[in-house]
């Protein structure tokens, strides 16, 4: 699963991380003698701060990127942001509020780590989940110069998998960065299935955009879609040379997080192969 309904599930898993949160710290609050402690409102902070001080240094890794396309970096659904930095900034200000206001530095402590946890084992949890459901379909898809493939076929190298349309504004605009990105990394599979369009409308737009991509599907039924249980477009899905899946991204990609993406799975693999060689 990667959506319910428009928003990507790491949106929830977020949401429930930030409600543990909040639980665990008024139940120690309650348990306190004084003035009751405000803590959601707080958190709520603590989260907005992590937020943006994890996509600042994130922008700042990858700058030259952004420069490319400085509207990108106003686009904070592309994923792109520093996990380390935005854990060290929200308890930063957690110690910054608890010196402040000693009351609240046993439900900070207990609300953050029942937090932290929650949103480690639900991450963990989905991205189990997602491996042993989200597989290569046995399905054939036409390819757009005519023929047939199924993506178990691309296997031997990763491969990353974009499911578009030509409707879909956030598909438009991220397709040149996967362009780019299929040209620039030979190694790497890309294969982008279109969903719910017909091969003479998928051409039309192609040409229209000057877009020259390889491996270009066509899936008028959306069964790709369906069997990755997303319910809106771009997916990307990323998967190893053995067709495991890696990773997932729901809405528009930049280049920065794409490269990201590939950077790490890069090292993944690198760090494999090193373990596999000893």
């Amino acid at each position: 699963m990667l959506s319910l309904g428009p928003l990507p599930i790491h949106v929830f898993v977020l949401m429930l991380a930030l409600l543990a949160a909040t639980l665990a710290a008024r139940v120690v609050a309650r348990r306190m003698p004084g003035t009751p402690v405000r803590v959601f409102s707080l958190f709520v902070d603590m989260l907005l701060v992590a937020l943006l001080a994890g996509r600042l240094v994130f922008v700042i890794q990858w700058w030259p990127l952004y420069m490319q396309d400085p509207w990108a970096i106003i686009k904070p659904g592309d994923g792109g942001y520093s996990i380390t930095a935005a854990i060290i900034a929200a308890v930063s200000f957690a110690l910054w509020k608890a010196r402040r206001v000693p009351a609240l530095r046993k439900p900070l402590a207990w609300g953050g780590l029942t937090g932290l946890a929650t949103w480690f084992l639900l991450a963990g949890a989905l991205l189990l989940m997602q491996r042993a459901t989200i597989t290569l379909p046995e399905t054939g898809f036409a390819r757009m110069e005519g023929g047939s493939v199924q993506l178990a076929e691309f296997r031997g190298r990763p491969m990353v998998v974009n499911l578009w349309a030509t409707w879909c504004p956030p598909c438009r605009r991220e397709m040149p960065v996967l362009a780019e990105a299929q040209r620039d990394n030979p190694e790497i599979s890309f294969v982008f299935v279109n969903q719910g369009e017909a091969r003479e409308q998928i051409q039309q737009y192609l040409q229209s955009a000057s877009l020259h991509l390889q491996n270009v599907l066509v899936d008028p039924f959306s069964h790709m879609s369906q069997a990755a249980g997303a319910r809106g477009l771009p997916v990307t899905l990323f998967f190893d040379a053995h067709g495991r899946l890696v990773d997932t991204h729901m809405g528009e990609l930049t280049r920065a997080a794409l490269a990201q993406k590939l950077e790490r799975h890069s090292a993944a693999r690198a760090a494999s192969a090193m373990k596999g060689e000893s």
